[in-house]
């Protein structure tokens, strides 16, 4: 089979095309014809190796998982024993970061208890799309509590979590302030956010009259002090994703406890949490994911570069049939 593989840590050009042997699966394992496959920052990271604490799980001095892709859509084409979830014939989808990658290739074996039935009316690029990114958006907003009335304030919300984030909170009716690139506004004016700033704008920094109620940060780079100043009484922060000096102080701060009455939170995200509720949403058409463009197999470095570069408009997927 075709697969889109690297030796060693760094950038895009580490990537090669070869041809490895279709995987067998094992007890418990299902084997799935990729029909699609999203790229996230998370397979950013693990190409590079940065941060560091991304090598605690990924290989300290070379990649454990040397092809990359954790969501997946795709067809079961071979079921080993024990596996009983799902059967042959089965649309499949499913986040696999904790059950060995692999999703940019042909074809993958996974747990079946990592996947889940595509619903009817969900093609496989918009399957692909939802498990890590709607996951990480809908349990951040359960941590977050968010509820209607709620002044909630998105920063990164451009990209595949971050304009899943601003639908959702939107249909719990909350009124949405997303903060991105330029180029991403109009896209979230039209998601729902009922201010989308530019993140140069010092406006992106300020709080509004009374502060907010929620932030859902998936890029955070402020310090506490500065988010303390932007939160209402009460306010929740949640950080999804940023710089690690961040994640680090507001992951120590809620371990201590507050000293005021905000929260301050890191998502521990769970794969596959809530992929049956996101995708009933999907399918009755309450939520849409968006796609910026989908690529053939050979394209992934190209992909890659582009999570890199922070310029994508929701989400690119691979398509390993092209």
């Amino acid at each position: 089979m075709r697969a889109i593989r690297y030796e060693r840590y760094g950038g895009p050009d580490r990537l090669r095309e070869v041809d490895l042997p279709t995987p067998v699966p094992g007890p418990d394992e299902v084997l799935v014809r990729v029909r699609a496959a999203s790229v996230n920052s998370w397979d950013w990271d693990l190409l590079h190796g940065r941060p560091l604490i991304t090598r605690l799980g990924g290989g300290v001095r070379r990649p454990v998982h040397p092809v990359l892709g954790a969501d997946v859509a795709g067809d079961v084409v071979a079921v080993g024993a024990g596996a009983t979830s799902v059967a042959v014939g089965d649309r499949v989808h499913g986040d696999l970061s904790g059950a060995r990658w692999g999703g940019f290739a042909e074809f993958v074996a996974a747990p079946a208890t990592a996947l889940r039935r595509i619903p009817d009316g969900i093609g496989f690029v918009d399957a692909a799309v939802l498990p890590q990114a709607g996951g990480l958006a809908l349990q951040g907003l359960r941590l977050a509590g968010v509820a209607a009335g709620d002044r909630v304030l998105v920063n990164g919300a451009g990209g595949g979590t971050g304009t899943l984030v601003v639908q959702l909170a939107r249909r719990a009716g909350a009124e949405v302030t997303a903060v991105d690139r330029a180029g991403k506004l109009d896209l979230l004016r039209r998601l729902g956010a009922t201010r989308a700033i530019d993140l140069t704008d010092a406006a992106a920094g300020r709080p509004i009259d009374g502060g907010y109620d929620v932030i859902i940060d998936l890029v955070a780079h402020r310090s506490l002090r500065e988010y303390r100043r932007m939160l209402a009484d009460g306010g929740r922060l949640v950080i999804i994703g940023g710089r690690m000096r961040t994640i680090l102080a507001a992951f120590a701060f809620g371990r201590l406890g507050r000293r005021d009455d905000r929260a301050y939170r890191v998502l521990a995200a769970r794969p596959n949490d809530g992929l049956e509720e996101l995708d009933a949403m999907v399918a009755a058409g309450a939520v849409h994911p968006v796609i910026d463009a989908v690529l053939p197999l050979a394209s992934t470095p190209e992909a890659l570069a582009r999570i890199g570069a922070g310029d994508v408009l929701g989400k690119l997927v691979i398509d390993p049939t092209r």
